[in-house]
């Protein structure tokens, strides 16, 4: 992996603004060192990652944690029919079902020997991955997302490889990097970024969107990248079998393009891929060339930079830029934007005679510069207008369908609908949002009901009661971002 060119002007001290010690803390930065060397370098002599065991994953974790340029050679034989049996149950029994056709109930009926037949080829060569099936899911912006949805028994190797490789790669990602790994989830990320924004001095921030990053990740990077710490060449063949098997799409096979959403191994490539073409390089950065405070917040491809001084901001998006262009990506110049956001930025531009700060999108929220009723300045999250739009035209739809059922089937699933929902988007300072999505929602369901005959009609005091004995209040169930930023820091952090 290749330096990026060195900027002009004066190098500061390193001078990071979270804790470097803190390993689990879920920080808006976290200085969790590069691995020594690169991907194109020599590195140490492979290493296996010891005995078989209840404690064999441990070993692993510790033997990548103490060195961070060994290579492990021998990996496959961690992928043990119990962890295997540990896959297929961790899968949703209600998952679509790949090419094969092959259910999870079906393929349950002879499950032991199912596995054993599974394991026997995985361990003398003679599994073979299948095409994923396409299958498309619209976007709140009106466009779909491509989705590869694998076989079962292909879902089933992925989910123990990751477990395998997640005991390495967990001791090298970097703190800000929060998507789709263990024990975190986007609500850390989004805390991570409220926390950095209300308590550091944060006046400008980068809201960066990426242009097709899964179909854009460059395979012989990929490859580069598993062989820094990947040296069981059986491991790697498994992996080049996934992303080489391609896609079945209107009947025609495919070849596919970067690594392909959907799949159980995609996360973690993804998460790999980005934290040898950005995070190591972020951090690197911030501590070799910004004269103020940086704070990165990543979700996958989905990423916000937080910065004290406008120039370091400025510099660091020209060189981003170039950056990601070394490693196939490229950012999206209509939605990348550079604005001033923070503390101090709603005084500073009506101080300049400019209107209101700008407000950004991330992981579903806008987010928005506003002040509590002591006049102190709060970071407001809402439900982003675009998602909340596209879900209500998903239950519209859906309510139409189901119009002819009966009404205990239809107040069931609205239920789930509504909890879901609820259940992400319930955070503080965001119940005009819940309520406007509840209400809308028993509207849906009143239309729906009134037109299942002429004498249908419902009318909102009996649409009420219907709704208040199937359907959950709208109500808050998170806590506030510096509360649950404490708790999951244990009171380390330097912003708790």
């Amino acid at each position: 992996m290749h330096a990026c060119r060195k900027s002009d002007g004066p190098v500061v001290p390193a001078k990071p603004p979270n804790n470097p010690s803190t390993r689990e803390g879920t920080e808006a930065v976290e200085g969790s060192g590069p691995a020594k060397g690169n991907a194109a370098s020599e590195t140490r002599p492979g290493r296996r990652a010891g005995p078989r065991g209840s404690s064999d994953l441990d070993r692993v974790r510790e033997a990548a944690r103490r060195d961070k340029r060994a290579r492990f050679t021998a990996l496959l034989h961690h992928i043990t029919p119990d962890r295997l049996l540990a896959a297929y149950r961790a899968i949703n029994p209600r998952a679509a079902p790949g090419v094969d056709g092959v259910t999870w109930e079906a393929y349950g009926e002879g499950l032991e020997a199912n596995l054993r037949d599974l394991h026997g080829r995985l361990h003398r060569g003679a599994y073979r991955a299948r095409p994923a099936r396409r299958s498309s899911v619209p976007k709140p912006d009106g466009r779909t997302r491509p989705l590869a949805i694998a076989a079962l028994e292909d879902k089933i190797v992925q989910r123990a490889t990751v477990e395998v490789l997640n005991a390495i790669y967990e001791q090298d990602f970097l703190g800000f990097s929060y998507g789709f790994r263990p024990g975190r989830s986007p609500h850390d990320a989004l805390d991570a970024l409220a926390v950095a924004i209300t308590r550091r001095r944060v006046n400008w921030v980068l809201d960066a969107d990426l242009c097709e990053a899964f179909t854009s990740l460059d395979r012989s990077w990929m490859e580069r990248f598993l062989e820094h710490r990947i040296a069981d060449r059986r491991i790697l063949r498994l992996i080049q079998k996934w992303l080489n098997a391609g896609v079945i799409e209107e009947g025609s096979w495919a070849p596919e393009e970067g690594v392909g959403q959907g799949t159980s191994i995609s996360p973690l490539l993804a998460n790999l891929y980005f934290h040898y073409a950005f995070d190591l390089w972020a951090q690197r950065w911030r501590r070799r060339h910004a004269r103020g405070e940086v704070y990165v917040v990543r979700f996958c491809d989905d990423f916000v930079v937080g910065f004290e001084r406008r120039d370091d901001a400025e510099r660091f998006q020209c060189e981003l830029g170039e950056r990601l262009a070394r490693f196939a990506l490229e950012l999206n110049a209509e939605t990348t934007r550079l604005i001033e956001f923070g503390r101090l930025a709603a005084q500073d531009r009506q101080r300049r005679g400019l209107g209101k700060p700008e407000t950004f999108q991330f992981l579903g929220f806008t987010q928005i510069c506003s002040k509590s009723k002591t006049g102190r300045f709060k970071l407001k999250r809402v439900t982003s207008k675009k998602r909340m739009r596209a879900k209500l035209r998903e239950v519209k739809a859906e309510m139409r369908r189901r119009m002819h059922l009966p009404v205990p089937d239809q107040g069931r699933w609205l239920r789930s609908v509504l909890q879901g929902h609820f259940n992400y988007y319930a955070v503080p300072d965001n119940s005009e949002a819940l309520f406007a999505f509840r209400r809308q929602a028993v509207r849906h369901w009143r239309r729906s009901l009134s037109r299942r005959s002429q004498r249908a009609y419902v009318t909102w005091g009996r649409m009420d009661h219907i709704a208040a004995r199937w359907l959950p209040p709208a109500r808050i169930l998170h806590p506030w971002p510096e509360a649950r930023f404490a708790a999951t820091t244990r009171g380390r952090s330097p912003v708790s």
